[in-house]
């Protein structure tokens, strides 16, 4: 089992850059896929991006792709998500959630997901 929490949430520009943390406690960080969802008031979770148990495959949604980045280090446990170019439409709770798995590279389903952080909220302002 592994416990995850979200650092580096705040208020930012248009076109300003945040970085995300998510760092977690348990056994085997190493063998978790990992990805990232956001939920905006009053729409569904949604998928950003994933990545696999080795950091070496990653997936993203259209809507961030070649502005936001995930990445992981294993050493210390943690996997980011480097958002650039930031939008007031990417204003929302963003979620960093896990699942044992050392095939595949995440789900874009977060019913694939069996363990969540509790979210960090990301407001951009135009």
């Amino acid at each position: 089992q592994v416990q995850l929490v979200e650092f580096g949430g705040g208020l930012g520009q248009a076109g300003a850059s945040l970085r995300l943390s998510c760092g977690a406690s348990g056994r085997d960080f190493s063998n978790y896929a990992m990805g990232w969802f956001s939920r905006a008031p009053g729409k569904e979770r949604e998928f950003l991006a994933a990545i696999d148990w080795h950091g070496s495959s990653t997936d993203y949604a259209d809507s961030v792709k070649g502005r936001f980045t995930i990445s992981r280090d294993n050493a210390k446990n943690t996997i980011y998500l480097q958002m650039n170019s930031l939008k007031p439409e990417d204003t929302a709770v963003y979620y960093c959630c896990a699942r044992e798995d050392l095939m595949n590279a995440g789900s874009r389903d977060p019913m694939y997901y069996n363990f969540w952080g509790q979210g960090t909220q990301v407001t951009v302002s135009s």
